[in-house]
């Protein structure tokens, strides 16, 4: 699915629950799971460290990358995506919320084609860059920061839902602008500045903690709308 692609009205809960991927559901980056996994990491691990030193920006940092995986295979994203480092309990948490007839959505700014992977897991909807094994990097293939505050408030407005009808769960400055708009968020492991902007903050390996912190940030205010109740 494209990031900006809207999703079909459906029947949702109260809640919809927004995750980040990379070092919130996954401890790490997909671009170096993958790369690990078909054996190019030292390459990976290169660009990824020219990207945080500020000497290439999105673009060329895809390309790059593309070009280590120019003959990687969907068999060889399948078993990445399976080997990769997770979260513990996340297939649990996207069932629990299933259960509980709300939804999930991932949005994050690695390539949509091994996000989209997590929608076998349980999660309802994702969205990830526009990027293509074996084709260009296009200005508009990368899903921006921003993007995340729209995808979000369009799906919200879909479904009939507010702000405060959402929990956020993120790491990174990408997640600022969400945590900055929604009330109630989670940061997973999070860096500065996010964990000033979280509502709540968890440490660990285990997706089912976070998420439940998740949850007690809406009982709390579902426990204080009733007290002011006359």
């Amino acid at each position: 699915m494209h990031p900006l692609q809207p999703i079909p009205p459906i029947d949702v809960g109260p809640l919809l629950h927004v995750f980040d991927m990379d070092g919130t559901l996954l401890m790490g980056a997909a671009v170096v799971e993958l790369s690990r996994y078909v054996g190019r990491f030292a390459e990976a691990m290169e660009i990824e460290e020219a990207y945080l030193r500020g000497e290439i920006d999105e673009i060329p940092f895809w390309s790059r990358a593309l070009e280590l995986w120019h003959d990687v295979t969907e068999d060889q994203v399948d078993r990445a995506f399976d080997a990769a480092m997770w979260m513990h309990g996340v297939r649990e948490v996207f069932d629990d919320i299933h259960r509980r007839g709300e939804r999930s959505i991932v949005i994050s700014q690695s390539p949509h084609f091994f996000v989209r992977r997590l929608e076998r897991w349980g999660a309802h909807a994702t969205f990830g860059s526009n990027i293509r094994i074996g084709e260009t990097v296009a200005p508009n293939s990368t899903l921006l920061a921003e993007d995340k505050v729209s995808i979000t408030r369009g799906i919200l407005a879909l479904w009939g839902l507010s702000a405060t009808d959402c929990i956020a769960y993120g790491d990174s400055r990408s997640d600022v602008a969400l945590f900055s708009w929604l009330p109630n968020t989670v940061g997973v492991n999070a860096r500065e500045p996010l964990t000033d902007l979280a509502a709540r903050s968890y440490v660990g390996n285990d997706l089912r903690e976070a998420y439940g912190l998740g949850r007690s940030l809406v009982d709390l205010n579902q426990a204080e709308q009733d007290v002011r109740r006359p």
